[in-house]
């Protein structure tokens, strides 16, 4: 499938968004190295595969980790798996094409963007939870936290693509490591747990998490507000 990108060049964090820790470079060799080693039962699609389209989301994936590293985040929020309309179709957790074509840039702050790659002919252009969890986030002070799902295959129902479900806790398992590695290499101080799934994952590994309530499923409001509250939570 043929994309676009639509910026060139490097591009500059807002004063804004960059509010983080100093950081080294980040090494992401293990959470690579975990991810592609990653099973995909015929009921979930591992969505940076060598096709046109995972290579798309791998991008942006890359991208969107490197801008990320510039900010340095003290926090992770983690979900459970990526959605149909969103991170299966952006390569990036809680982004869906609406917020890939976000001017001025999310992450960044750049009229132009934040050079992701967009699609042509996306099956969706834009998911529920991506935008409850972008206009809740926007309320926090900086930096940014960085976004991640428990299981990050896509779950869905058997024969339908284009379908969501809710990610086994064999699947869950399996997916943890590679959300510890990327919390380790970003050297996270406050894991956010978002769903039951993430949080259960978490306790049974011994990783002391904040749960807050998933946003889909009529669950939007006490996700925002609890989101609000983030900075007092983490330091209870």
């Amino acid at each position: 499938m043929p994309s676009h990108h639509r910026v060139s060049g490097p591009l500059k964090i807002s004063g804004a968004a960059r509010k983080g820790r100093k950081v080294e470079p980040v090494d992401l060799g293990r959470f690579w190295k975990l991810l592609h080693a990653l099973p995909a039962p015929d009921d979930a699609q591992f969505l940076y595969g060598p096709e046109a389209d995972g290579r798309l989301r791998e991008r942006n994936l890359r991208h969107y980790l490197q801008l990320m590293g510039h900010i340095g985040p003290r926090t992770v929020l983690l979900g459970e798996a990526p959605g149909y309309r969103g991170a299966t179709v952006s390569g990036i957790p809680f982004m869906s094409v609406a917020q890939l074509r976000a001017r001025p840039g999310l992450i960044t702050g750049s009229p132009d963007g934040d050079g992701f790659e967009i699609p042509d002919d996306p099956p969706a252009l834009s998911e529920a939870s991506s935008t409850i969890v972008w206009r809740a986030v926007a309320a926090l002070p900086p930096p940014l936290p960085l976004f991640w799902p428990v299981y990050p295959n896509h779950p869905h129902e058997a024969g339908k693509p284009q379908s969501n479900r809710t990610p086994r806790g064999s699947e869950v398992a399996a997916g943890l490591p590679i959300a510890l590695a990327l919390v380790e290499a970003f050297d996270i101080e406050t894991v956010v747990a978002v769903g039951r799934k993430a949080q259960d994952a978490l306790a049974r590994n011994g990783v002391k998490a904040i749960a807050v309530r998933h946003p889909a499923q009529g669950g939007a409001r006490i996700f925002t507000s609890q989101i609000a509250r983030l900075n007092d939570l983490a330091a209870e």
